[in-house]
């Protein structure tokens, strides 16, 4: 392995051994997108995206929130709107916390416009969900 693979690696271990317990993967259907935009002094901007979706063959429903902070430049955000397919990867919050029920987003893949947030050359599975009872 060459000096790249071996720090990626190193760093996919740490994340992993950080967020391992609390990294999931849902997929269903968008039911609304609010998205908030925030600037400070001209120069700082904070984008919120809060996400519900309802996820396929069960009735529950999951809250998603993508938030980014940016110096002088506003991120961007794909396109999404009611009913699109999507899966979202994502970081539960900590148990015992304020936001526990949120999935703190790291990348959405839109499977109706075949689009990603961030770009990922894989193909897409199909995901399966468990129900709890």
């Amino acid at each position: 392995m060459g000096f790249k693979e071996t720090i990626s690696k190193k760093y996919a271990d740490a994340y992993y051994k950080k967020y391992g317990d609390r990294i999931t993967q849902v997929q269903g259907h968008v039911l609304s997108v609010k998205i908030t935009t925030k600037t400070i002094l001209w120069m700082f901007n904070i984008f919120t995206a809060d996400i519900v979706i309802k996820l396929d063959r069960t009735k529950s429903v999951v809250r998603c929130q993508y938030k980014v902070k940016k110096w002088f430049k506003m991120p961007g955000f794909m396109n999404l709107s009611q009913g699109h397919s999507v899966i979202v990867q994502g970081i539960k919050g900590k148990k015992g916390k304020e936001n526990s029920d949120v999935i703190s987003v790291v990348n959405i893949r839109n499977l109706t416009n075949k689009s990603d947030l961030i770009k990922v050359d894989q193909k897409i599975k199909k995901v399966q969900q468990r129900q709890y009872r």
